[in-house]
């Protein structure tokens, strides 16, 4: 799943590998060998209860697009006995990765200012791999210094069963079909892609963008201007400003968000809060605006910046906010944005989901708060 070269996205239906197609990794290279380590003195996961839970496929985490070139090709035996050869030699960071990074430098400082608190994020590695690879991912997520010690290796079987039990705030994967199901289950999800050049992100705070129609808010507005043409959506929205959208997939996600935001704002570090949330989305501020901010202060909500577009593209204003992750109902805004550098991800809800124009290979509500 990758931008070619001609700028368009493409996304494989098997949540199996991914390795980057372009350049060997540094280590490659330089011909070393990672030996499998155990670090130490890493702090207690939290309860899943207590957490807010992102579950991540190793195909977004990681870079494996030779694997699943192997396993597409060749057949299971062959990827299982590739896998199993190569177990010390460590996958590259996938789109995910940076998000990941950003997610454990927030629970540093929780823990700094909170000791004893569970109210932490916590990161699952949930993928339909063979447990045979799970040595090899080991081995990666310990040499990348990452803190996952949760994994759930299906052995070829879907694991969206197994999101409710994690209690998942939020489930990222490369397969759109996966994605669908877990949509389906009232699980936050989005189909991940990954730019051909990635923009640098912060490795301090989390910056988090979000459409906002058919992702936070539900597609009652959208269905009203498809219907009836952009004049009638501005008279709707006009005439329904006091009246709050419905929930979207992921409002559950920014209510998680907003609930770790309140703990540093309580030691008084709104200014500095390491967890930054970004509404863009293309109303327009004075059409159709007001509904939006209404809603989301209806629910006890903020949003820490809001982009008014008025239809204007997405991508370039991304590329300033340079979100580790960025949500959006259509696939032409999220080329836009994979186009301008920025990890885009595709939420396939509400009535705009049709199939995307610029060669795009896409198959085609979440759980509560804790």
């Amino acid at each position: 799943m990758s931008l070619n070269n001609g700028q368009s996205l493409t996304a494989s239906g098997q949540d199996l590998t991914r390795n980057s197609s372009s350049g060997r990794a540094p280590w490659e290279d330089a011909r070393t060998v990672l030996k499998p380590s155990t670090p130490t003195r890493k702090p207690k996961p939290p309860k899943p209860e207590n957490a807010v839970t992102i579950a991540v496929s190793a195909r977004v985490l990681f870079t494996m697009e030779k694997e699943q070139q192997i396993y597409e090709q060749q057949g299971m035996e062959e990827y299982i006995k590739y896998q199993v050869e190569h177990e010390t030699e460590p996958f590259s960071p996938g789109p995910a990765f940076s998000f990941v990074k950003a997610l454990e430098a927030v629970n540093a400082q929780l823990r700094e200012l909170y000791p004893e608190s569970e109210e932490l994020f916590d990161v699952v590695l949930m993928t339909n791999n063979h447990a045979y690879v799970g040595l090899r991912l080991i081995n990666t997520i310990n040499h990348h210094q990452l803190f996952i010690e949760r994994f759930c290796m299906t052995g070829g079987n879907s694991p969206i069963g197994y999101l409710k039990a994690y209690h998942t705030n939020l489930y990222l994967s490369a397969d759109p079909v996966k994605v669908r199901e877990a949509l389906e289950e009232g699980i936050a999800a989005a189909t991940m892609f990954t730019p051909d050049k990635m923009t640098e992100v912060s490795e301090t705070q989390l910056r988090v963008a979000f459409d906002g129609d058919a992702v936070l808010f539900s597609d009652e507005s959208e269905r009203i201007y498809k219907a009836h043409g952009l004049d009638k959506f501005f008279e709707h929205e006009k005439a329904h400003e006091n009246k709050p959208l419905d929930h979207g997939p992921l409002k559950c996600f920014l209510e998680a968000l907003g609930k770790l935001q309140k703990k540093f704002y309580g030691k008084g570090q709104r200014m500095d809060c390491p967890i930054r949330t970004y509404l863009v989305t293309a109303r327009s501020a004075a059409s159709s605006g007001t509904r939006a901010l209404k809603t989301l202060r209806s629910w006890g909500l903020e949003i820490d910046e809001a982009l008014f577009l008025a239809g204007a593209p997405k991508g370039p204003m991304l590329e300033k906010i340079r979100p580790h992750i960025f949500f959006d109902d259509q696939m032409f805004h999220v080329e836009g944005a994979a186009e301008m550098g920025t990890v885009a991800c595709h939420v396939p809800y509400g009535i705009a989901q049709r199939v995307p124009k610029k060669g795009i290979s896409n198959k085609e509500t979440c759980s509560a708060p804790k």
